[in-house]
């Protein structure tokens, strides 16, 4: 009898996009919250880790004994490297243009493929390499078109793309790690492990940097709540749960329209108007992304087709 596919097994890629969405509303938040990076890290892991570690330690224990040496190796990696992530990237928000932190922050497909192809042997199109191509030529182009308007609006643009491109490096590696790991491990399992062990990074960080956890204005506490609820549930949990349905490449990729959608959400909540540059290079990004997904479904139905004749 044939297994009843879940909503999330059906919808997958749609859930994923939505994921991204979600996402980029994260560097809105960033730029409100007068709290330092660790603050906003530690507050959002110290949320949503009981939300996933509470029922996973009342109801799937045994999950957690049968993971491997392996499988909780590649789970903490993927944790820390998600501290990397988050701590670079609210650093980047405070000190350069939502936009332009974003699009440099979208280069973790380069990570991804690096990895797919280099370390873990697997296949990449030539045309899926392309669209990524397309789509990080367009990131690219709104990075160099957007430099003189961020030096007007920002603190420190050269630095804060410094810290973008770290993020972005960050994510491509916690992605192939969040990749490897989902292969054994059930979704909301890992999501724990991975949370747990990003917040231990982000606990030692306050400690060793004395960053307080009370004091700051109450509506940083509102915008780190939202931040929580829209952005570290909302597309980082449900990017982790659904690495096990699509390849971290597919996440990674898409997560690159989060350039796209912080433009615009800069645009509308801070005022930041990108160049006309910026405008292309978001188009750009997107016909990339598009052309992403048409090939990678097209070579799915073909491997699908051969393993039915």
């Amino acid at each position: 009898m044939e297994k009843k596919q879940s909503f999330l097994d059906k919808h997958v890629k749609k859930v994923v996009i939505f994921a991204v969405i979600c996402g980029a509303t994260s560097g809105i938040f960033g730029a409100l919250i007068t709290a330092p990076s660790m603050m906003i890290g530690f507050f959002r892991l110290s949320v949503a880790v009981p939300v996933f570690g509470v029922p996973v330690l009342l109801k799937s224990r045994d999950s957690l004994k049968a993971m491997s040496k392996r499988d909780w190796l590649y789970s903490a990696l993927a944790g820390i490297f998600l501290f990397g992530h988050f701590f670079t990237w609210y650093n980047a928000v405070k000190l350069t243009t939502v936009s332009s932190a974003a699009v440099l922050a979208a280069l973790h497909p380069l990570v991804v493929i690096f990895c797919t192809i280099f370390i873990f042997k697997r296949k990449v199109t030539a045309r899926q390499i392309l669209a990524i191509l397309i789509a990080l030529a367009g990131a690219a182009l709104i990075a160099f078109t957007d430099a003189s308007a961020a030096s007007q609006v920002a603190e420190n643009p050269v630095l804060g793309n410094i810290f973008a491109f770290c993020s972005g490096i960050c994510m491509g590696i916690y992605f192939q790690f969040g990749n490897e790991a989902r292969a054994n491990v059930p979704g909301p399992t890992y999501v724990f492990v991975c949370f747990l062990c990003c917040w231990i990074c982000f606990a030692i960080g306050m400690v060793a940097t004395s960053t307080p956890v009370l004091g700051y204005p109450l509506m940083d506490y509102v915008y780190m709540f939202c931040v929580t609820i829209i952005c570290q549930i909302g597309t980082h949990a449900v990017f982790n749960l659904c690495l096990g349905r699509v390849n971290s490449l597919f996440v990674s990729t898409w997560e690159t329209g989060d350039a796209l959608f912080s433009t615009i959400l800069a645009l509308i909540c801070l005022a930041q108007l990108p160049s006309i540059g910026g405008w292309v290079g978001c188009i750009v990004t997107t016909a990339g992304l598009l052309m992403f997904n048409y090939y990678t479904d097209k070579l799915e139905k073909e491997v699908s087709h051969g393993r039915q004749s």
